[in-house]
């Protein structure tokens, strides 16, 4: 088992928990599993109607939340002063004769790096998909267009170490009253985990905080989307401060992490 690592970031981000087709188009606060499948099979062509979950049972994920963002609405409108044979149509296919009205929700400023293990045989395949999409990838929605980097790393040997220990942190270090310097301590960084802590690091971890979703996908047929719950971990885990840094030196800091791979 070896993995990759993702970098999610973007001026928004939606990550639809609940609702579906409906008037308040929510977000949940991390990129669900969900989600994330849909992008893995966006990348490798797989069409809705296709057996996606079956593909992805095996990946592992970890989410490091860099920056949480700022919720916001947006009161949304489509479709308004047309004649009926002109507005949104219905999943029957007639038409709805008015606008269509939706609240929706999104992450602004978020930044989440995420760590993907799998086999090696599902691993070789997801990261050459990522590399050359089929569909692009998006954080969400398809009007949230993800930054540069995205792919961190293609091959990593334990992903969720580097998470820990290695891949630069999306924020400023904050400022210490002992007289430390930017370079020396750590920083407690909120981490969500399908499965419990290391056993043995208990002294490191503040609180664990379990939590269920459903954001497991059964199915995402168009007609017949459907999920299954987890369980999730979240947990402030303490990472060296020097992973963090102004503002000005972030992208060139992910990429020269980025291009320790290429030099490997």
């Amino acid at each position: 088992m070896s993995g990759l690592l993702l970098r999610l970031a973007g001026p928004l981000q939606s990550w639809g928990e609940r609702s579906a087709f409906t008037a308040v188009r929510d977000t949940a606060p991390f990129p669900t599993r969900s989600a994330l499948t849909g992008m893995f099979a966006a990348a490798e062509g797989i069409g809705r109607d296709q057996a996606i979950p079956d593909r992805y049972g095996d990946l592992r994920l970890t989410v490091r939340v860099d920056r949480p963002g700022v919720r916001l609405v947006d009161y949304h409108t489509a479709g308004g002063g047309f004649p009926k044979d002109r507005t949104a149509a219905t999943s029957g296919g007639s038409n709805k004769g008015a606008a269509v009205i939706t609240n929706r929700h999104y992450l602004a400023d978020a930044v989440f790096v995420v760590a993907v293990t799998a086999p090696d045989e599902t691993l070789e395949r997801l990261a050459g998909a990522l590399c050359r999409p089929h569909w692009a990838p998006y954080l969400g929605r398809r009007a949230c267009v993800p930054d540069e980097p995205f792919l961190l790393r293609r091959h990593v040997t334990d992903p969720e170490e580097e998470l820990r220990t290695s891949v630069p942190l999306s924020r400023t270090a904050p400022r210490t009253h002992d007289g430390d310097g930017p370079e020396t301590g750590t920083i407690a960084v909120e981490f969500l985990t399908e499965q419990p802590p290391p056993t043995g690091e208990s002294e490191e971890h503040l609180p664990v905080d379990v939590i269920d979703v459903n954001d497991v996908p059964v199915s995402f047929a168009p007609h017949g989307r459907s999920h299954t719950g987890r369980r999730l971990h979240r947990t402030q885990v303490p990472v060296p401060r020097s992973l963090a840094g102004p503002p000005h030196t972030l992208m060139q800091r992910l990429i020269d992490y980025a291009h320790l791979e290429d030099s490997a």
